[in-house]
C-alpha cells in the first residue's frame, strides 16, 4: 500500500475514533486500544487490509492519541539523541552524532498543535500565541522546548532533547572517551571533599549528563536541593528535594522563577545546592549560596571556554545588582574550586576538554590553573597538579 494512502486510512481512523470515544473522561490507553480494535474489525476499509497494514494502522492511531504521534518512532530508537521538528515544513533528528533530515513530515498545523499541547498540559504548563514560548519535559524526562506564532512566524517549533536511557557514571564517560580515567577519579575526589563545581560547555556538549555522573559520587546521607528550569536530571541520591521552575498563568501572575526557587531553597537545610543551569541573574544567587556553607554545590552555564564562563558569569551577576567588578570577582573566587569545560567535536563526540582550578585573586584578576586539558588527539593531558590551596583555607 502507497504511504500516502497509509497517511490517508490513518487520518480517517484517528476521526473515527474521536467520535466513538467519550472525551468527558480520560480513556486509558486499554480503551484507546480497543476502540481502535473494534472499528478496524467492524469498518469496511479497514477489514481488507493486509495484517501488517492493520498492525500499523493500530500503532499509527494509539501513538496520535496516547503518544507522540509520528515523533514515536523516532523516540523509539535509543540512537536518536535530539529530534526538531521545523513546523510541517521538516522534522530533522540527530542520530550517532549526525544530524539527518526525516523523510516524514506533519500533515498539518493544527495536529502538531494538538501534540505539543498534549505534551505541555502533562507538566501542567500552557502555550499559546499569548505566551508562545515554554520549556516542558516527557514521562522519560526527554526535554522539550516549544516556539508558537508569532514568535515563530513559519509555524510551530518543537524541539526534544533526548538524554541516555541508562544513567552514565563517570566510570562510563571514561570507557567512551569522554574523559581519562586519571580526570574521571580526580572530579570525584573533589566531589567527595566538598569543592564547588561548575560545568560550562556550548549546547548538547553533555554537560546535564556530567552533572549526573558527578551526583554519584556525593556521599550518601547528604541532603541535596536540586533547582531546574524543567526536571532532567536524574539523579542517584535518597535525600533528594526537586524544585522546578514555574512559569507565568493567563494572567501574567505565580511566576516562580530559579532566583526564587534558590533563596527557597536554603531554608530546606541543604547539605548541596544543585543548579541545573545559569543564564541570567540567577548566578548571584547561586555564588552567594555556595558562600554559605554549602560546600560541594553543582552548576552548569553555556560558555566557550572556563575563561569565558567566568566573563559570562561576571555579565549574569551584573544583571541582578550593579555591583563593583571587583566585588564580583572576589564572590566568584570564593565560591567555585574547580570548573570543567566540554566541547562537542564535529565528529559528534562529546568530551571534557578542560579541567581547571580557580586560584584566587591577582591584581584584580582571577587567577585559573589549567590542570587537565585535551591535546591534539583529543584526549585529557594533565597539565598541572592540583594545589588544593583554596579548599584547605575554607575548611579551616
Amino acid at each position: 500500500m502507497e504511504r500516502a494512502e497509509e497517511e490517508r486510512l490513518a487520518e480517517a481512523l484517528k476521526i473515527s475514533v474521536r467520535e466513538e470515544l467519550d472525551l468527558t473522561v480520560e480513556p486509558g490507553d486499554e480503551g484507546v486500544l480497543a476502540c481502535i480494535d473494534a472499528l478496524i474489525r467492524r469498518e469496511e476499509p479497514y477489514r481488507q487490509l493486509p495484517i501488517r497494514s492493520r498492525q500499523w494502522l493500530r500503532k499509527r492511531v494509539f501513538d496520535a492519541f496516547r503518544r507522540l504521534d509520528i515523533l514515536q518512532e523516532l523516540l523509539e530508537d535509543p540512537a536518536v539523541t535530539e529530534i526538531m521538528v521545523n513546523g510541517i515544513q521538516a522534522i530533522y533528528y540527530e542520530k550517532d552524532g549526525r544530524l539527518r533530515r526525516w523523510d516524514k513530515r506533519f500533515t498539518s498545523t493544527a495536529r502538531l498543535e494538538d501534540l505539543i499541547q498534549r505534551i505541555v498540559a502533562g507538566v501542567n504548563r500552557a502555550v499559546n500565541t499569548a505566551s508562545p514560548i515554554v520549556d516542558a519535559r516527557l514521562a522519560d524526562g526527554s526535554r522539550v522546548n516549544v516556539v508558537l506564532p508569532p514568535a515563530a512566524p513559519d509555524g510551530p517549533i518543537l524541539t526534544i532533547r533526548r538524554f541516555p536511557p541508562d544513567i552514565m557514571t563517570l566510570e562510563h564517560l571514561a570507557e567512551l572517551g569522554s574523559l581519562t580515567k586519571e580526570a574521571a577519579g580526580f572530579l570525584a575526589e573533589r566531589v567527595r571533599d566538598g569543592s564547588n563545581l561548575f560545568i560550562s560547555g556550548g549546547t548538547g556538549s553533555g554537560k546535564t549528563t556530567l552533572l549526573n555522573a558527578l551526583s554519584f559520587c556525593i556521599p550518601e546521607g547528604e541532603r541535596v536541593v536540586t533547582i531546574e528550569d524543567s526536571l532532567e536530571l536524574q539523579l542517584s541520591i535518597e535525600n533528594l528535594v526537586r524544585l522546578e521552575v514555574r512559569n507565568e498563568n493567563l494572567q501574567g501572575k505565580g511566576a516562580i522563577g530559579i532566583r526564587d526557587l534558590i533563596r527557597t531553597a536554603l531554608r530546606m537545610r541543604p547539605d548541596r545546592l544543585i543548579v541545573g543551569e545559569v543564564r541570567g541573574p540567577e548566578a548571584l544567587d547561586m555564588l552567594q549560596a555556595m558562600n554559605t556553607g554549602h560546600d560541594g554545590s553543582l552548576s552548569t552555564g553555556h560558555g566557550n571556554s572556563p575563561r569565558d564562563m567566568l566573563s559570562r558569569m561576571e555579565t549574569m551577576v551584573l544583571m541582578a545588582e550593579p555591583l563593583p567588578l571587583p566585588a564580583i570577582r572576589s564572590q566568584i573566587c570564593s565560591a567555585l574550586d574547580i570548573l570543567v569545560h566540554l566541547e562537542r567535536r564535529r565528529d559528534g563526540k562529546r568530551q571534557v576538554a578542560e579541567i581547571a582550578e580557580v586560584l584566587g585573586l591577582e591584581d584584580g584578576n582571577i587567577q585559573l590553573a589549567e590542570l587537565f586539558a585535551a591535546g591534539k588527539d583529543g584526549t585529557l593531558e594533565r597539565r598541572a597538579s592540583y594545589s588544593g590551596q583554596r579548599k584547605g583555607a575554607k575548611k579551616n
